[in-house]
């Protein structure tokens, strides 16, 4: 046995060899494409919404800008990118083909269709040369990773000088009393949500359980410093329930 097959990690707050993960995170992806977007609305109560307006202000695109949006699945992201910056390009990357079928067949992809591209592939390993990307986004996507440090990295190496990472993920609320009371909403609601929605209870399950084990704000924001970035900065959304991180390849 190789010390690879030794590694373990966690799925949600199961432990499983990192050889397994991507190909659970896959199937669960591929069993919630088609009701992902709805569920993402119902869950947050369409807040998600707002807080992909925020990472856009926050990013403010810029003309001519080429994005590699990782993880990004129905292409939410992308599109919002592309609207706010007309002769931008954008790369969709995400490991799970049905959601970036389901992002091909949302209407704005076929109004954008000519500065879209979508790409089946790994974000620990990605199919790009050095120093192509002016801006790198992952939205709820990097906890899902098996080595996220290893996706930072990826992050770097393509982004050119003077390039941007922001990353927007679940976070942890800094009040205990707080946190107490969406730990309750998350775990006894959404499952059940994703049962009567996408008819799936196990999906969503993992999805919150993932949330739990994701690092907090300030180790998120080391973790991004070790991969090379400067000026890295983040903000917590409705009180911490979401953060969006940011930082620069300088």
């Amino acid at each position: 046995m190789t010390d690879d097959d030794q590694k373990t990690t966690h799925f949600g707050f199961q432990t499983v060899p990192e050889t397994e993960k991507a190909g659970r995170v896959h199937g669960v992806f591929t069993s919630v494409a088609s009701k992902y977007d709805i569920m993402n609305d119902v869950m947050s109560g369409g807040v998600h919404r707002l807080w992909k307006d925020a990472m856009m202000d926050w990013l403010a695109p810029r003309a001519g800008q080429r994005l590699l949006d990782v993880a990004g699945g129905t292409g939410d992201i992308s599109f919002r990118f592309l609207r706010r910056a007309p002769t931008a390009s954008a790369v969709v990357l995400d490991m799970t083909e049905s959601m970036l079928e389901a992002g091909r067949q949302r209407a704005e992809a076929e109004h954008m269709a000519d500065r879209l591209t979508w790409v089946v592939g790994d974000a620990m390993a990605l199919p790009f040369e050095d120093n192509t990307f002016d801006v790198y986004t992952i939205s709820f996507g990097i906890r899902n990773v098996t080595r996220p440090q290893d996706a930072l990295a990826e992050a770097f190496r393509v982004l050119k000088t003077g390039g941007r990472l922001m990353v927007l993920e679940f976070s942890q609320l800094p009040n205990p009393g707080m946190q107490w009371a969406y730990d309750r909403y998350s775990f006894n609601v959404i499952p059940r949500m994703g049962q009567v929605i996408a008819g799936d209870r196990d999906s969503y399950q993992y999805l919150v359980e993932s949330i739990r084990k994701f690092p907090d704000q300030e180790t998120f924001a080391q973790m991004i410093r070790d991969a090379g970035f400067e000026q890295v900065k983040y903000r917590n959304l409705t009180m911490g329930v979401a953060a969006l991180h940011s930082g620069w390849k300088i």
